[in-house]
């Protein structure tokens, strides 16, 4: 079968990582369901709060809600100290933000800086000289700002250096405030952390969805990641926020099936459903109508970019995940699509960030709803609720 895009024509110890290490870190970053037997009421149901919606604000209660928010990072999250060096890294499209953090932040040190600078065209371009000097000489650094610095030189070296650093690609008013933001990360990383005894010593993953969903693929037990919880208080750690999901790169050349994707895809949600045929862990085909020409046509051209022989690499199985965070929603934002509770994704392209090989630079990930998951004979995820089963 042709591919795609082929056409003829308790306390902790301090954190240590290493080079390698660092670079796969920074790269890779509402039921009533039991999980072991506790119930998950300390997880709270996202249809609990009626807010009201969020375009209906007044200007103050705008400020409030990011004030609110702005808090909950600088303590919570970044759990800040008095006297720490601060970095705040917003572009115009985020200096709400980029201020309601300055004033949190400034209430528990006071070597806090807050710089705007130009918009980025895309994820992971590098930011300013200027800024990336800035960013080597802090102890913290949030980042708000439309496209990701995750994946930016200046991140790792500033995590070299020591700082713990927060991005929030694509991060806007009403997301800062409301849905996964609103999370506590507390108990979202209990909640992560709860599973690893679940998925320990299971190498072999099943996903299967009502849609047509059933695909079958290994992973090494030991990979999976339960950092992605939000709270990012120790040097050189990273986190994206709004956080919460466990993942994990399956083994290459080992995933055969169909994913159908009917959540969302990138940054849209979808519409019509999306199925990728899937062998010895490439993608072979799409199919799901115009949004499917879209997706092999985007593809193609990453491809194009890429020698001859490291073609193909770009349909490879990247990642699959887990979401964790009950109040993250399906909102069209891939930052908080893969975060839903009871959520999984599957994404595409580059896996160099979890020690893969295929170095494609692009990765775009795709969301399932109501997912069945197993690992081994454990089922973890039935339609999209937990339940573990001894």
């Amino acid at each position: 079968m042709a591919r795609p895009f082929s056409r003829k024509s308790k306390k902790e110890p301090p954190l240590e990582i290493d080079e390698d290490e660092l670079k796969v870190v920074v790269d890779a970053v509402e039921t009533g369901d039991t999980i072991d037997g506790k119930s998950s009421e300390v997880i709270p149901d996202a249809t609990r709060f009626a807010d009201p919606p969020f375009e209906e604000l007044t200007p103050q209660e705008v400020a409030l809600e990011l004030k609110k928010s702005a808090q909950m990072v600088v303590k919570t999250c970044m759990d800040l100290r008095r006297g720490e060096n601060v970095l705040i890294v917003c572009d115009p499209t985020t200096g709400d933000i980029g201020q309601a953090l300055h004033e949190a932040a400034s209430e528990r040190s006071d070597r806090v800086l807050l710089i705007v600078m130009p918009k980025a065209r895309h994820h992971g371009e590098e930011p300013p000289s200027p800024v990336s000097d800035l960013m080597r000489q802090q102890q913290v650094v949030i980042a708000p700002t439309r496209y990701s610095l995750t994946h930016t030189r200046a991140v790792r070296q500033a995590l070299r250096e020591g700082a713990r650093v927060a991005t929030m690609p694509g991060m806007t008013n009403e997301m800062f405030s409301r849905g996964g933001m609103s999370a506590d990360f507390k108990q979202v990383k209990q909640f992560i952390s709860d599973l690893g005894p679940h998925f320990r010593r299971r190498r072999i993953v099943n996903v299967k969805s009502d849609e047509g969903t059933d695909v079958t693929f290994e992973v090494n037990w030991r990979e999976w990641k339960y950092d992605d919880n939000g709270i990012c208080n120790r040097p050189r750690m990273i986190t994206n926020l709004p956080a919460g999901k466990a993942f994990i790169m399956p083994r290459e050349g080992t995933m055969n099936g169909t994913v159908v994707i009917d959540g969302s895809w990138e940054s849209n949600l979808v519409d019509e459903p999306i199925s990728l045929i899937i062998e010895n862990g490439m993608v072979m085909d799409v199919k799901g109508g115009t949004i499917a020409a879209a997706i092999r046509q985007e593809f193609g051209e990453a491809a194009k970019r890429l020698r001859t022989k490291d073609r193909e690499n770009v349909w490879t199985m990247a990642e699959f995940g887990i979401g964790m965070n009950p109040q993250a929603r399906l909102c069209g934002n891939v930052l908080e699509d893969e975060k839903r509770l009871g959520t999984c994704y599957f994404s595409v392209g580059d896996n160099t960030a979890l020690g893969g090989t295929s170095a494609v630079g692009i990765h775009i990930p795709g969301v399932l709803k109501n997912a069945h998951v197993w690992l081994d004979d454990t089922q973890v995820l039935e339609s999209g609720s937990f339940v573990l089963l001894e």
